[in-house]
């Protein structure tokens, strides 16, 4: 073997399994593979250019050391109740006291202090009481604002220490397969980013960790498929991303920081849910490989801007015949970049309850400016499926009880907002998959949501392997 570990993908899972690892066992000769490229390389032209270039051959927004998640907004839930179903396959327990371990690993790599959302047990009363009468549930979770900038130092810092501790990082490769033997993984097979014949390989290695993240979710389904990988399709979540003035939002910003809001709107009951709120933040665009664009939202720490956003979410469950939900989500975001010439859709709420589709002419009338610049007026309800928009409005008309003045004719939704996190890996509590020598992790395995979870899930994985070396 050319490795004891060989980690696929340097998201938070992947990174915190490779740090965690190389702590505890300095002998351990590992390699973390990333398709994107390291901190430092990652710049989005945007900046400059004003629109979206789709740069090639990867998003350096959902690619590269650090992921998707930390060039967004940099929120880490410090509750067990948010990020995923984590805690129903290791416990409770031990989610929370891991949560808690990793914060100190984030603190000491330069995290801000400050906790946002606790100190103000009146005032959440008084919003969860709203939430209540509303037919809503509030679930409020401290959070640590990383910021999208500091984050980003952050990770550059964790980067530095990995390549001092002695890991071995290779970017701008891809990984095209694994590699079986004898019923058991022994390690992958790699090759440039973007050129599938260019500088192909086979690298063996003890154990093989996919940590692809949400973006790799689809791939990763693929690859169970090949492999023979147990696994159950999951929930998938389609939706939009809301934007609004600060002063709509102000109590719950300055109270919650990040209202994380659940609802089961009539008449079809699906789950509908608040995520990733920004206040002073920025809509933003990112790209995926096959061309699809999705709506984002960041948030800085220093620069910020005159609205919130937020995203809302519709889960979906598919059951047998159909097994393809990533594939789903998928088709509603293609139908949406269709109609927007491969741009974002953005629509007033006011205009889609009136059955029209919104001109650009108009969004300049409204106290309420875009902060995506690029992003195109039209009718979002032409590319949503029916249930889904159904639920949102529902839901909207809801917050707007919590929130007065949410469900404002200007208030702006943004399409597609979607998140690939469906295929669910079957494992035990110490992340054996049915392949031997192979486990998943992070967003794309289907148990984690967001930073934190992720995190948790490498740091288990590290203390796993450490032992067993």
């Amino acid at each position: 073997m050319q490795y004891d570990l060989i980690i696929v993908g340097a998201g938070p899972a992947g990174i915190f399994t490779a740090l965690e690892l190389i702590r505890r066992r300095p002998d351990q000769k590992i390699l973390l593979v990333e398709k994107g490229q390291p901190v430092q390389r990652r710049r989005c032209p945007k900046e400059q250019t004003g629109r979206c270039v789709n740069c090639r051959p990867c998003c350096h927004i959902t690619t590269g050391f650090s992921g998707a998640g930390a060039f967004s907004d940099g929120k880490l839930s410090l509750s067990c109740e948010v990020g995923g179903e984590l805690p129903d396959l290791i416990g409770a327990d031990l989610a929370q006291e891991t949560i808690d371990y990793t914060d100190k690993i984030y603190l000491e790599f330069g995290a801000d202090p400050h906790v946002e959302g606790v100190g103000h047990p009146e005032a959440v009363k008084k919003i969860r009481r709203r939430a209540i009468q509303a037919g809503l549930k509030l679930v409020d979770c401290p959070i640590r604002h990383l910021g999208t900038e500091k984050a980003q130092e952050i990770y550059y810092a964790i980067q530095q220490e990995l390549e001092r501790l002695g890991v071995e990082l290779l970017f701008g490769t891809d990984c095209a397969d694994l590699t079986v033997e004898n019923g058991r993984c022994i390690g992958v097979v790699l090759h440039k980013a973007g050129d599938p014949e260019a500088d192909r390989r086979t690298l063996l290695a003890k154990n093989t960790v996919i940590a692809a993240g949400r973006r790799g979710a689809a791939w990763l389904e693929e690859l169970c498929r090949r492999h023979g990988v147990e696994r159950t399709p999951g929930n998938v979540d389609i939706g939009v991303r809301v934007e609004v003035r600060n002063e709509i939002m102000e109590e719950v910003n300055e109270v919650l920081y990040e209202s994380k809001l659940i609802g089961y709107p009539a008449p079809f009951k699906n789950k509908v849910r608040t995520f990733c709120q920004n206040p002073g933040g920025f809509v933003s665009q990112e790209n995926y490989d096959n061309d699809l664009a999705v709506v984002n939202g960041h948030s800085y720490k220093e620069k910020k801007s005159d609205n919130t956003n937020l995203s809302i979410l519709c889960t979906h469950h598919f059951r047998v015949p159909f097994d393809r939900p990533i594939d789903y989500a998928r088709k509603v975001g293609e139908l949406t970049n269709m109609l927007g010439a491969g741009h974002i859709l953005v629509q007033r709420y006011g205009d889609i309850l009136e059955g029209k589709r919104t001109w650009q002419e108009e969004l300049h009338r409204s106290n309420l400016r875009p902060t995506l610049p690029d992003a195109v007026a039209g009718d979002i309800t032409s590319a949503m499926p029916y249930r889904t928009m159904t639920n949102i409005i529902s839901f909207i008309q809801a917050l707007d009880q919590v929130v007065p003045g949410f469900a404002s004719s200007e208030t702006l939704l943004y399409s597609p907002e979607l998140k690939f996190y469906s295929n669910r890996i079957e494992m035990d509590p110490q992340f054996h998959t049915s392949l031997p020598g192979l486990a998943c992790l992070g967003d794309a395995s289907g148990w984690t949501r967001g930073l934190m979870m992720a995190s948790v899930m490498g740091v288990l994985m590290g203390r796993r392997l450490a032992e067993e070396a």
